[in-house]
């Protein structure tokens, strides 16, 4: 593949990231944001695993990177569950944003504690950005947002715990890749660990049965397009692109998801708010320009 082919299938994956919240902001609650978390990544991550075919099993099932997959499996659990109900609390943008705004931040203090990697400056800028923009956010006014009336604080917390959860299944496969193994086969190992027990908790959540067509349709997208495309995109990109290339052009996700979140959901954010989620989109364009390049 080609560097702007890589580039473009980048871009195409970052920009189905940045629809998830919209989209399931479109459902009109017809489905809760755990079962639809759930669903996703569930069903998202069964599809991968079958698309990563035999080199995912094999990685699945290997004793020597065992620890890592795992423990980017568990973050495939817990991510979606704490991104959809952050998200359904403290509204489109302001989850978006904090989970990804955190995640990088996050990877860094893991590879700090695992790997004794010293913390960039630009780590050290993004970390002052995300806590500062956190707080802006936190005391200013979410009553024109999407967010639920008393539930945004829960919600702030909910996207920092899928900010860890996205920072611990992202540094996990990235373990994997560093000994050689294909961004295919470790995305199908990872999610396809993590697809089995969301799967069960989505058995016991159930779905309603009244549910509507237009609501099953976009969990449909969100499986399909989020999930599925986009990570084969991020697959392909990373074959050609250093992974720090591949995080700088992801910048464009949060971009989205905030464009989509005042123009369609209609969120509205006083000077307080508006600063806190310019400065936590700041926080990710320092965490991307500190990345290191496997």
């Amino acid at each position: 593949m080609s560097k702007t082919s890589a580039t473009l299938a980048a871009l195409v994956a970052a920009t189905l990231w940045g629809t998830t919240g919209t989209a399931a902001y479109l459902m009109g609650g017809a489905l809760s944001p755990l079962v639809i978390g759930a669903a996703t990544m569930g069903f998202g991550g069964l599809i991968l695993f079958v698309i990563g075919g035999p080199a995912s099993f094999a990685l699945l099932s290997s004793r020597e990177h065992a620890s890592w997959v795992w423990i980017g499996a568990a973050g495939v659990v817990i991510y979606p569950l704490a991104f959809y109900q952050g998200m359904f609390l403290a509204g489109v943008a302001v989850g978006n944003v904090i989970a990804l705004g955190t995640g990088p931040v996050i990877v860094a203090v893991i590879e700090w504690v695992v790997e004794r990697r010293q913390p960039t400056a630009g780590w050290l800028m993004a970390t002052i950005f995300a806590v500062t923009g956190i707080l802006f956010l936190t005391f200013g006014d979410s009553s024109q947002t999407s967010a639920e009336p008393g539930g945004f604080i829960p919600g702030v917390l909910l996207a920092l715990v899928a900010g860890f959860s996205y920072a611990l299944f992202s540094y996990a496969m990235g373990q994997i890749m560093a000994t050689g193994k294909s961004p295919r086969a470790t995305v199908g190992a990872v999610f396809g660990g993590g697809a089995l027990p969301l799967l069960i908790i989505l058995l016991a959540l159930g779905i309603p049965a009244d549910v509507g067509l237009a609501p099953l349709g976009l969990l449909g997208y969100l499986v399909l397009g989020p999930m599925v495309i986009s990570y084969v995109f991020f697959s392909r990109a990373l074959r050609t692109l250093t992974s720090s290339s591949v995080l700088t052009i992801a910048l464009i996700e949060p971009a989205v998801a905030t464009g989509l979140a005042l123009t369609i959901v209609g969120e509205r954010f006083d000077v307080l708010s508006g600063l806190g989620l310019a400065l936590t989109l700041c926080a990710v364009v320092f965490a991307a320009r500190g990345a290191t390049v496997r």
